[in-house]
């Protein structure tokens, strides 16, 4: 027997994704959501829901599904170092980090964060 999930099943977990408010631009990884505050370098506020303005969800590269975050120009950076991670937070909880590719940011100046996917294959 084959294995198989819906596109409704994989929009969900998604969709979950996409009820960050806030993505920030740091220098490490942080352990939880209260760790952001020690790594943070740059921040913006999204606005939340599939299909709302920064999150848009498509059939995936391969297969499955993606949801993209759509490009955040001209971030103020808050604390000058080295970013290399990307995190998206609800106020209250993480939601999703990855990594980014490294790059020196100085206080003051201003960052852009190109459009993003995050993908969800189908089952094999």
């Amino acid at each position: 027997m084959a294995k198989a999930a819906p596109d409704s099943t994989l929009d969900a977990l998604l969709a979950e994704v996409a009820t960050a408010t806030r993505l920030v631009v740091c220098s490490g990884q942080p352990a939880n959501f209260a760790g952001i505050a020690a790594v943070a370098l740059a921040d913006v506020v999204l606005t939340a829901g599939l299909g709302a303005g920064d999150y848009t969800a498509a059939n995936g590269d391969t297969n499955g599904r993606k949801v993209t975050v759509a490009q955040q120009t001209d971030i103020p950076i808050d604390s000058s170092g080295t970013a290399n991670h990307v995190v998206l937070d609800d106020g209250v909880a993480l939601v999703y980090v990855t990594t980014c590719t490294g790059q020196a940011l100085t206080a003051g100046g201003t960052v852009t964060v190109p459009a993003w996917d995050i993908e969800v294959a189908d089952p094999v």
